[in-house]
């Protein structure tokens, strides 16, 4: 049994809990930490994962606001900083070979 993610802001959508039930009772929406900005994103620039369409550019500065979206997802919820490792290398630090998948 192999499992893709659980528990990610790629599949769920976490919210603030301060703002929650104020935001909630005036209608608005809510303060949340999840990547629903990216879908926005890609609907307001004509995708919706539609047969046909075309994913749209997506900018260097706009991928590095996802990545930090993540980091923020991180910390608000471990309480810890985040620390980014060197980006030396990368290849052979996530390339395992030996891991077998099937």
């Amino acid at each position: 049994m192999l499992m893709d993610e659980i528990h990610t802001p790629d599949s769920s959508r976490y919210f603030y809990k301060e703002p929650y039930t104020e935001l909630f009772e005036k209608g608005l929406a809510q303060k949340q930490l999840s990547k629903e900005f990216v879908r926005e994103w890609l609907i307001a620039n004509g995708f919706q994962g539609k047969e046909g369409q075309q994913i749209p550019i997506i900018t260097d500065e706009f991928v590095q606001q996802i990545s930090d979206r993540y980091v923020l997802l991180f910390e608000e919820i471990t309480g810890m900083e985040f620390i980014k490792e060197p980006q030396e290398d990368l290849n052979n630090r996530i390339f395992f070979p030996s891991l077998s998948f099937e």
